[in-house]
């Protein structure tokens, strides 16, 4: 099982500069699909809108998000302000670990993969997208 991870921009450059090692999520699939998850492709949003990644699951850390900003603060790749902003008083959250990161030297455009493609607010799951397009270019 794959998964398609919709990132801003300004966030995908973080992780591509090795300053943003953590994908931090209010939800992320469900709980009983962590150990299915093999790849998470990165889809850079607007006004990207490509698939321009992919990485493997490692490690998914649940917890509060206080506890999660002291621990990956560093290597978040995002301000304080807007961390909290975006958990907004949230009990829990999610650090998702980036680990064996590869970007693809021509990102791909997801209308040519999925028919009648909508941009995931969050996430989807999809198909091995390498195999099925033969995608073995990365940086």
């Amino acid at each position: 099982m794959n998964v398609l991870l919709s990132i801003k921009p300004k966030y995908v450059e973080e992780i591509k500069k090795g300053r943003k090692k953590y994908e931090f999520r209010k939800s992320f699939c469900n709980k009983k699909n962590f150990d299915k998850i093999e790849k998470i492709y990165i889809y850079s949003s607007s006004p990207v809108k490509k698939i321009v990644a992919k990485f493997l699951l490692n490690i998914i850390i649940e917890d509060h998000p206080t506890v999660l900003w002291e621990k990956y603060k560093d290597v978040s790749g995002i301000g304080e302000a807007e961390f909290f902003k975006y958990f907004n008083q949230k009990e829990k959250g999610l650090a998702i670990e980036i680990s064996n990161l590869k970007f693809f030297k021509n990102p791909i455009d997801p209308k040519s993969i999925f028919l009648n493609f909508n941009a995931p607010q969050s996430f989807r799951y999809v198909e091995d997208i390498e195999t099925n397009n033969k995608i073995t270019n990365y940086l």
